[in-house]
């Protein structure tokens, strides 16, 4: 009997590199951007995640990049004091935020600094881009990546053309490429849906957004495409792979795409260290029943000496640490 396929599966070009735990990984852009450096995170990979905060549209993106790159400082006329006067800036997420400007611009341009020396050394950048939508500042006709609350009626809303996007991300690509020439850019269109545009208009979004991704790969050798949006979309097609709100994809969904992501871009080696830590976080984890028995102390050294063996590959020093610290409750030991 001929076998049902059940969804269509998103095809992948091969690929002559991989991601190891020697690997200096940056994630930049939308939420699912920290997403993925969380799950890579947790595998033990080195991870500068998401360090500017969420970024929705693309040119944001690259300025900010732009920005850490050539060791400039935030535009003057983007910093807002909001009603309870804690000072913001519209280039920036919420969570940089002070009391005073001088104490944010000190933050901002620290965390620039902390960008540049990471993507000095850096193997690979993963740029998510949420949507083609931006809105402009009217008191500096500025593109901005966030509105804080402000009134609308002090921005205009408008969607980014491809052209527009492209001159800018060729230039930051220019500048990595000099930089480091061996870093390899993995772009990729937030599964996210922006229902606010409303769904006709974020699929013009994600369509403009995904045709930049497919003339970037086309044009820079080191640019690859992963299509996290089109699994969403064709192999996870249906309302259960939704939070309640059903426009984030559940931790279901995105676990199913962190691995095709590891599958198609993670060595084998690194493959195997995560299914073997996977293990030991389920011991990790692991509360005894019956209290201190033999039984659970023996788990324990077992757990102490798999996490020493791991050390070779990566660092574990915190988990050892906390093993080594309930091994020490026991009275006898």
């Amino acid at each position: 009997m001929k076998s049902l396929a059940l969804n269509t599966k998103v095809s992948f070009a091969p690929h002559d590199w991989k991601i190891n735990h020697s690997s200096k990984i940056l994630t930049i852009g939308s939420c699912f951007a920290e997403v993925l450096g969380s799950q890579l995170d947790s595998y033990k990979f080195s991870v500068l995640n998401n360090p500017f905060g969420t970024v929705f549209n693309p040119l944001s993106i690259a300025k900010l990049i732009d920005l850490a790159l050539d060791g400039k400082v935030p535009n003057t006329s983007l910093y807002h004091q909001n009603a309870d006067k804690i000072w913001l800036h519209h280039d920036f997420h919420s969570s940089f935020w002070a009391n005073t400007r001088e104490e944010l611009e000190t933050k901002l341009i620290g965390k620039l600094r902390e960008v540049n020396q990471f993507i000095r050394n850096a193997d690979v950048l993963v740029l998510t881009f949420g949507t083609a939508y931006a809105y402009r500042h009217r008191g500096s006709n500025i593109l901005v990546g966030n509105c804080h609350k402000v009134p609308s009626d002090r921005f205009v809303k408008e969607l980014l053309h491809t052209d527009q996007i492209n001159i800018s991300l060729e230039q930051i690509l220019f500048k990595l490429q000099s930089l480091r020439r061996d870093l390899k850019i993995i772009l990729t269109v937030s599964p996210v849906r922006h229902t606010k545009d409303t769904l006709p208009l974020n699929q013009v979004s994600k369509s403009t957004l995904r045709l930049v991704c497919h003339r970037l790969s086309e044009k820079f050798r080191q640019v690859e495409y992963f299509p996290s949006y089109e699994i969403m979309i064709d192999e996870l097609r249906d309302y259960r792979f939704y939070k309640s709100d059903l426009i984030h994809p559940n931790s279901m969904a995105e676990d199913y795409i962190f691995r095709t992501f590891a599958d198609e871009l993670i060595d084998t080696p690194a493959l195997e260290f995560m299914k073997e830590w996977d293990g030991v976080l389920k011991m990790i984890n692991h509360r005894p029943q019956h209290g201190l028995t033999e039984s659970h102390f023996a788990l324990l050294n077992t757990l102490q000496n798999k996490l020493a063996a791991l050390s070779v590959v990566t660092d574990v020093s915190a988990e050892l640490a906390e093993i080594k610290r309930r091994i020490n409750e026991f009275p006898a030991n």
